[in-house]
């Protein structure tokens, strides 16, 4: 009698720590992908109605598909044709918001794939690749395709230009981009928001690699 009272007791304690060590890694796993989506994992969860487990399906899924993707480099041609464009899209926003945000999106688009992202014609593919290499970018990219595709006011359009400037200015200088440097900048006397990153501030981060 006492041999299977044991033999319960030991039965019933590996199961208990069985499903202690099943929770732990999957709270580990959790943790990290919270830290590598960063703001991307909030939003996740949120459209899963607060389910993490879901959520966390959705973003392990995407490190698999899109982890081992090795973002390709840019010609300096390429870096120079990629800021100008960019210039004069900043340029083209005071005359014409509306086109100049149908522009700059249709410009991350092809910067994405010429950095070996998959092709913008499948946007949700693109972004979820995006979102495990530039987690913490991606929102302004995905603002700004919102924003090229429905009637929104000047304000929300020149938000939407100065959100995706972040993921712009990490595919082009290939490097991280700085949060604090990226913070958007207050309108200047004219109500025109200044737009940082310069031809030569990327020729600068370029030489620096």
């Amino acid at each position: 009698m006492i041999t299977v009272v044991v033999i319960v007791v030991l039965v019933v304690a590996a199961a208990a720590l069985f499903f202690v060590g099943r929770g732990r890694a999957r709270g580990g796993g959790g943790r990290e992908l919270k830290r590598r989506f960063g703001p991307e994992y909030d939003r996740v969860v949120a459209h899963h109605e607060g389910d993490a487990r879901a959520a966390e399906r959705e973003l392990g899924a995407r490190v698999k598909r899109h982890g081992s993707l090795k973002e390709q480099p840019l010609s300096p041609e390429a870096r120079e044709h990629y800021l100008a464009q960019w210039t004069a899209v900043q340029e083209q926003f005071v005359e014409s918001p509306q086109k100049a945000v149908i522009e700059a999106d249709a410009l991350l688009s092809r910067l994405a794939r010429d950095r070996g992202f998959p092709d913008g014609e499948q946007f949700e593919e693109q972004l979820a690749a995006l979102s495990v290499h530039h987690a913490h970018y991606v929102h302004g990219y995905r603002s700004l395709h919102t924003a090229a595709r429905s009637q929104n006011g000047t304000e929300k359009m020149r938000e939407a230009m100065i959100e995706a400037r972040s993921l712009f200015e990490a595919l082009v200088t290939e490097q991280p981009a700085d949060p604090d440097r990226l913070r958007p900048q207050s309108p200047d006397a004219r109500g025109h928001t200044p737009w940082t990153l310069s031809r030569r501030h990327a020729k600068g981060s370029g030489t620096r690699r």
